[in-house]
Formats: C-alpha cells, structure tokens, sequence
C-alpha cells in the first residue's frame, strides 16, 4: 500500500482533498481509481488508512485509523562532517530507512568539502526531498530533519542526554565499551547523537572541544568504516538493541 505524508490534521472519517503531490503520484502515474486505499500520515504522526472517494477532484476520505508505530523509542541524531560528492545523499536516504530522527551535516576543520554561502541552503533543500521519499518509502510515521551547521561551535548549543564520538582511535585500540554502556543507560525518550568525521576525520582540537563538552569517544567494531558507512552502523545498533534486543 502507498504511504504519504500530509500537513494536515486528520480525523476518522473526514474527507480531504489530496495534495498535488499525492494527487499526481497515486492517481496520474499509478493510475489509481475511486475506492482505492492508500496509508497517509497526518501531521501529528498518526497513521491513517484513507481511499479515493472522487479522484477528478483529488478527494479522499479517511476510513481506518493504524495504531501501529515503526519508530524507534529513543530520539536519535547523527552528526556528520561534511562528506563528498553525493554522499550526502546516500547517508540520508539509509539513515531514513534505518529510523533516524535528526540529521546534521557540520563544516569541520578537515571537512574537503564546503557547503558555504547559498550552497548549503540548496543541498538542505535537495536532502530534504530525498527524506521525505525515504520515509514514504520505508513507512515511517515522521519525517526526519535535516540541518547544516557552520562549526563545532554551533554544535555545541544543540542540547542531548547521551552523546558519542564514533572515533577512529577508539576503533583501533577496540574500544566498545561506551556505545555499550550508553545503549544501556539510554531510556525510552531520551535523545542520544553521535558525531561522524568526514573523509579527513576528525581533528584533536575537536575532539577534545566535543569531550569537553561531554561527548564521549567509541569505536564502532574492529574495522574502519568509511563515512557514509559509519553512521549506518550506528542507526543499525540502535535498532538492533532497541527495536530487537529490548
């Protein structure tokens, strides 16, 4: 069944007119007819059924409501410095899929790539379409955020109860026991975020400026994971401790 999002508030039993977004997809290009259902999300998160009651008019009436939730109990952010090309892309799509919350890309000392001036707003702009997909696509009930932020500086305004630094270093001397201990002490609710180097990694004096402020390092398993990989490991973890372990 189709899945879509809307800004609406919805109700059981109300009619709508579908966006034109919706109206195209479902009805021009999968050629669907009255009385055909689809799931939609209205804006408070809540998954409805909805079927086609006059598609000439893009008219829809709400019929069934879900109570079912794919989401992950805790809040969670990954923190990435700014990657190259097009990886952008593949870490938003995948880190939608595999339940996250936030993302933030961040300038760093080592980043190669520069998202500065209009750039940034116009790869947000891009990102964010690619999001909205990948929540369709793998039925969330919520469309994760993405944001860009200037520097470590700024990260540091951003508020978190358990927050990590998937470090290389940590990773080569096989460190794990923090991602554990944090997983463990995570609750449901609470909102844990992991900062990712990028392809230059991550320089010491942000590493120690992040410790300072709280975040711990960890190792992400024996092996160096690129960084589009590292915060897929990441998400996976989430989900297998808390959508399969708990």
């Amino acid at each position: 069944m189709q899945h879509y999002f809307t800004d609406k508030t919805l109700s059981l039993n109300e009619t709508f007119l579908m966006s034109d977004d919706i109206a195209h997809h479902f009805i021009s290009v999968l050629r669907s007819n009255n009385g055909d259902k689809f799931e939609i999300v209205d804006s408070n998160h809540k998954l409805f059924i909805a079927e086609v009651i006059d598609k000439d008019a893009s008219e829809a009436k709400v019929i069934e409501i879900k109570n079912n939730s794919v989401e992950l109990p805790v809040d969670v952010t990954i923190i990435c410095g700014l990657p190259k090309k097009d990886k952008s892309e593949l870490i938003v799509q995948k880190a939608t899929e595999l339940g996250v919350d936030h993302i933030i890309f961040l300038q760093t000392a080592w980043s190669i790539a520069q998202w500065k001036n209009n750039k940034a707003s116009k790869k947000i702009n891009r990102l964010s379409k690619i999001v909205r997909s990948a929540a369709e696509q793998s039925h969330r009930n919520k469309i994760p955020d993405v944001k860009y932020l200037d520097s470590i500086n700024d990260l540091l305004k951003e508020s978190y109860d358990h927050k990590l630094i998937a470090y290389e270093e940590s990773a080569k001397k096989g460190e794990k026991a923090d991602l554990i201990n944090s997983l463990n002490n995570t609750k449901p609710a609470d909102s844990i975020a992991a900062f990712f180097g990028p392809e230059g990694g991550i320089s010491p004096d942000e590493v120690s400026k992040l410790k300072e402020n709280g975040y711990k390092t960890c190792g992400l398993g024996p092996r160096i994971l690129r960084t589009e990989t590292a915060p897929l490991y990441f998400l996976s973890s989430i989900s297998m401790w808390f959508d399969l372990l708990k």
